[in-house]
């Protein structure tokens, strides 16, 4: 048996010098990571300045999106200050009466520049009705014994309207189809009158025709159906996007009300110089639905008008990819 003996005193004091140099190396390590760590953040700081100084724009928002995502992350509900959430209280408070998609739908409907239309109706001759968007008084007072007396004689009738040319005989035959025939011969003044135009001063304008101007364009008119025009159509002889759109929506129901809501645009495009896809959306700004039919090297384009109406929907801004 090996009997060792240590000094009680040293062991203590080897003891406490072991322990002093732990305990320095733990604070030594400590210091040295607090110094990284600082010196890791000054780095990081001098290149988000040069970033947001000489970087892209691409640079320039993940810096952006990294400092929001640190003030996140850093104040949540419970760490935001009295302001912050009286400012938070105010936002809620203001989008709590914002509209909602459904209700901006509805605002758009009925501010599109289309002729009054009755759009709870049961039957789709119901929706657009002409005395109600022409006027009882001016339609009576629209004139077709003429032409009435023409197509019985088998007389040519002259009109510088392909749509009415196209047309007048076999409506002009029909006894039950007087209402039919007077809109039809409102249609042909309404397209002379947009026809006649002149590029006005400004810019996206149209100059309309004088009164006497436009009582020999529109041959056969009475004047309170040219008044009756020009008020609807017109502001102080100008005509200006909106009254041009109004006017060719209501060219559009006035076909479809003609060829019992559906109508090949091939005609109504030729008298209004516009293109198809112009007037197509036109069709689908009062309801109706645009097809094609292919006839050979033919294409027509008809727009029918059934219940349900199908109104263009509001168009929703497309996200950015992040």
């Amino acid at each position: 048996m090996v009997i060792r003996a240590t000094v009680r005193a040293q062991q203590a004091s080897d003891e406490a010098m072991t322990g002093r140099t732990a305990q320095e190396v733990i604070l030594g390590t400590l210091a040295l990571s607090e110094q990284k760590l600082i010196s890791f953040q000054t780095h990081f700081d001098m290149r988000t300045q040069l970033g947001e100084a000489f970087g892209t724009k691409k640079a320039k928002k993940a810096l952006k999106a990294v400092t929001e995502n640190a003030i996140i992350s850093a104040g949540g509900p419970g760490n935001m200050q009295t302001e912050e959430l009286g400012l938070m209280d105010s936002i809620k408070t203001a989008t709590e009466d914002m509209a909602t998609q459904e209700e901006l739908q509805a605002v758009i409907d009925q501010a599109r520049p289309v002729p009054k239309g009755n759009y709870d109706a049961d039957e789709i001759q119901d929706v657009y009705v002409a005395s109600e968007i022409i006027g009882t008084e001016v339609l009576n007072a629209i004139p077709i014994l003429e032409w009435q007396n023409k197509v019985k004689a088998q007389e040519p009738v002259n009109v510088p309207s392909r749509f009415v040319a196209n047309r007048i005989t076999r409506v002009a035959h029909n006894e039950n189809a007087v209402q039919r025939l007077k809109v039809m011969r409102y249609l042909l003044w309404v397209i002379i009158f947009f026809v006649t135009t002149k590029q006005g001063k400004e810019r996206g304008t149209r100059m309309i025709s004088k009164r006497d101007e436009l009582r020999i364009n529109m041959e056969g008119a009475p004047d309170v159906v040219i008044e009756n025009i020009r008020r609807k159509f017109s502001d102080n002889g100008v005509m200006r996007k909106t009254h041009m759109d109004l006017l060719i929506t209501h060219c559009c129901v006035f076909a479809c009300i003609i060829d019992n809501f559906e109508v090949n645009t091939l005609d109504l495009r030729e008298d209004l110089k516009l293109e198809q896809k112009q007037l197509g959306q036109y069709f689908m700004e009062i309801g109706a639905r645009m097809t094609q039919s292919k006839k050979g090297d033919k294409v027509d384009h008809v727009a029918k008008l059934v219940l349900p109406l199908q109104f263009p929907k509001m168009r929703q801004a497309r996200q950015r990819k992040k």
